[in-house]
């Protein structure tokens, strides 16, 4: 495997960032997750945009301009071999001192890429759905860091996810301060409710994911349904007639259980069936060519229905 940082690649074994790195040090970066598919990245130009927007709301420069991080990303997909595979981009801060002050990272922005094979959960998930439960961590509020920054701090969502894998659920819900459903520990989160497909706006304090916006544009596009933004309490869930979530890792999959109650008839149910279907073959048929060989033509935009 070979890493990008700051414009070499590196063995595995010899990619490093200094323990003074402000990243390390006090979570102090942003990130992306990004998936290829058969030699194509997916929705790069979405990620790349939701990077910029993040690090200007930290502050942060970017240590290249945005086309020079795309074909960084796209280098790291063709150096590793890989035609299917799971990027992560990061920008931490930078090399600084033990204090705070984000003036001592003199040298600048770190920048590195990691390209590698996912696989997030087994494919028996996408057939019988996953378990989920409430976390007792409540999601971070508008006043403070905004979720839809993808910051480098996650410790939230880690302690979250903890709390779903003692239960022996495979992920959490978060909540937010006034008790409407805000995402889950990794994933967004939508129901289904007579024919209906609904999702918390951005206001419930949520990543605005790209899968999401997939997601939200199949559903119009393709089972020709209008996903409606609204806040709404856990009991829309556990009454739903299905749930699923959406995520890089994840893509398209059922929630079929929440807090000890079946969802529907705890089964992955017939739409998210359908957008798990539109999801996949969109996704290895668009998306920016890593290898010049690629077959061109393949475009960015959801077909119209």
């Amino acid at each position: 495997m070979k890493i990008y940082i700051d414009g070499k690649f590196y063995d595995k074994d010899e990619a490093k960032v200094s323990v003074f790195d402000h990243g390390v040090l006090y979570g102090d970066g942003i990130f992306e997750g990004i998936r290829a598919y058969n030699g194509r990245v997916f929705r790069l130009d979405d990620h790349l945009k939701r990077l910029a927007d993040s690090a200007n709301a930290i502050l942060l420069k970017l240590p290249l301009p945005i086309p020079d991080i795309e074909k960084a990303v796209l280098e790291s997909v063709r150096i590793n071999g890989l035609k299917d595979a799971y990027i992560r981009l990061v920008v931490t801060r930078g090399v600084g001192d033990l204090g705070l002050d984000m003036r001592k990272c003199h040298q600048g922005a770190t920048l590195f890429i990691i390209a590698d094979k996912i696989e997030l959960y087994p494919d028996e998930f996408y057939e019988k759905g996953l378990t989920l439960v409430t976390s007792t961590i409540r999601q971070k509020g508008l006043d403070q860091v905004t979720p839809s920054v993808k910051s480098l701090n996650y410790l939230a969502n880690i302690m979250a996810r903890a709390e779903a894998t003692a239960a022996g659920a495979q992920e959490a819900i978060l909540l937010n301060a006034q008790g409407h459903v805000s995402e889950c520990s990794g994933d967004n989160i939508f129901f289904i409710k007579d024919g209906k497909i609904f999702t918390p706006p951005t206001s419930a304090g949520i990543l605005i994911g790209v899968t999401r916006e997939v997601v939200m544009e199949l559903a119009e596009t393709k089972l020709g349904i209008k996903v409606i933004e609204r806040n709404f309490p856990r009991y829309d869930l556990y009454s739903a007639d299905e749930v699923f979530l959406t995520g890089t890792g994840a893509e398209v999959i059922a929630a079929v259980r929440i807090d000890g109650r079946a969802i529907g008839k705890g089964a992955a149910g017939p739409l998210t069936r359908l957008l798990i279907k539109h999801f996949r073959e969109y996704a290895k048929s668009s998306g920016t060519p890593a290898y010049p060989a690629s077959p061109a033509g393949a475009g960015r935009p959801v077909p119209a229905k």
